[in-house]
């Protein structure tokens, strides 16, 4: 009998946390099961909130680490970026998971980065990439078994200037393909979404003539349906054919969706832990020290790149959570942070950080204090 999922990847995640684990008397410093300062295993509750895109891997995660960690219990609720970032800075939750760094410019009338600072007693925080969520473009066409997309076409499909999905503008890209004339239905986030910016940030990036909107986590559309977080866009597609969403890759294959091929100018790109991976790989530190917000090329005309990446954050204090709440955070973080971790996570549509990312991200760890 098949396995769920959830089981069948705890499992795998399982078995690479025991390898490390046997492993572990030649480099403590690697076992993502164990306290950050003694090697022992940690006890305690955390608490995160935010990004919708992560819960599957924070999941993952967090089963893994409890395994190990009986006595410490992780607790994740995906109300999506924005809401996270505001909980955080409210000091109800440990560490924020969001789809865009903390902004360092006002947002009506707050600067995200200033009230992080603040909830810290005065503290940086950081944004510390933790899992790439490649975003499919997934639709519900059950005649059509593959599809490409360019960024200006797929900008006037969710502008809603293309009505239909065989317009000659999508079958001029897609040559040998039977379109239907199904009219397009657009299902967006309704809830501020990091996801949503982060299209955004693409289609300003590849087809500014287009998409003409600042990057926000609000969806500027006037057209489509608005549905709450990741799982109601994904729910609202597979049950509208001719329906069509911006939704993270983990989310698309599990509601078995259609995934569109990007054709950014360097030839059709088919969305795998591979072409999603060279994005990241890609990208540039945009922060400064421990505070590793990125910068993705979403222009990018590189063949074999698939441009439309989203790197979750863990937002975390530097400074200013209580000794046991560190040491759980800490131990917490190096687990979802360790290759054998980011690795596994490839299997429910995630894909790992480059190794030179992790390696700063780890550093980064452990300088929390």
């Amino acid at each position: 009998m098949k396995l769920p999922r959830h089981a069948a990847l705890t499992s795998v995640v399982l078995a690479g946390a025991l390898a490390l684990t046997a492993c572990g008397s030649d480099d403590n410093t690697g076992d993502a099961t164990s306290s950050a300062d003694s090697g022992s295993a940690v006890s305690g509750t955390l608490n995160g909130e935010g990004s919708s895109a992560q819960k599957n891997a924070i999941e993952e995660a967090s089963s893994s680490f409890g395994d190990a960690n009986p006595d410490a219990k992780v607790n994740y609720n995906p109300t999506g970026s924005g809401a996270g970032i505001k909980q955080f800075n409210a000091k109800q939750v440990d560490w924020a998971g969001s789809d865009s760094a903390l902004k360092t410019e006002a947002v009506d009338g707050v600067v995200e980065a200033d009230a992080a600072k603040e909830r810290c007693g005065g503290n940086e925080a950081w944004n510390l990439p933790m899992v790439a969520g490649p975003i499919a473009i997934a639709y519900n066409l059950p005649s059509v078994s593959k599809l490409i997309l360019t960024p200006a076409v797929a900008g006037q499909v969710f502008l809603g200037t293309i009505k239909k999905w065989n317009d000659p503008a999508i079958a001029a890209i897609n040559p040998g393909v039977t379109l239907p004339a199904t009219n397009i239905s657009v299902f967006f986030r309704s809830d501020e979404s990091g996801t949503t910016e982060n299209l955004q940030k693409y289609l300003v990036g590849s087809a500014p003539d287009v998409w003409k909107d600042k990057p926000s986590k609000v969806w500027p559309g006037k057209v489509g349906e608005g549905k709450s977080k990741s799982d109601g866009v994904s729910e609202g597609v597979k049950s509208t054919e001719g329906g069509v969403t911006y939704v993270e890759w983990s989310y698309a294959r599990d509601n078995k969706l259609g995934i569109a091929q990007i054709d950014n100018g360097g030839g059709a790109t088919e969305l795998t832990g591979a072409t999603a991976g060279a994005a990241v790989a890609a990208a540039s530190i945009a922060g400064t020290g421990n505070d590793l917000r990125l910068k993705l090329d979403y222009a990018t005309k590189t063949p074999g790149v698939y441009p439309i990446v989203l790197v979750t954050y863990e937002v975390v204090c530097s400074k200013g959570l209580d000794a046991q709440k560190t040491t759980l955070l800490k131990a917490f973080l190096k687990h979802l942070a360790d290759p054998a971790t980011q690795t596994s996570l490839e299997a429910i549509g995630y894909a790992p950080l480059p190794a030179e990312i992790q390696t700063k991200v780890a550093a980064a760890v452990d300088a929390i204090s």
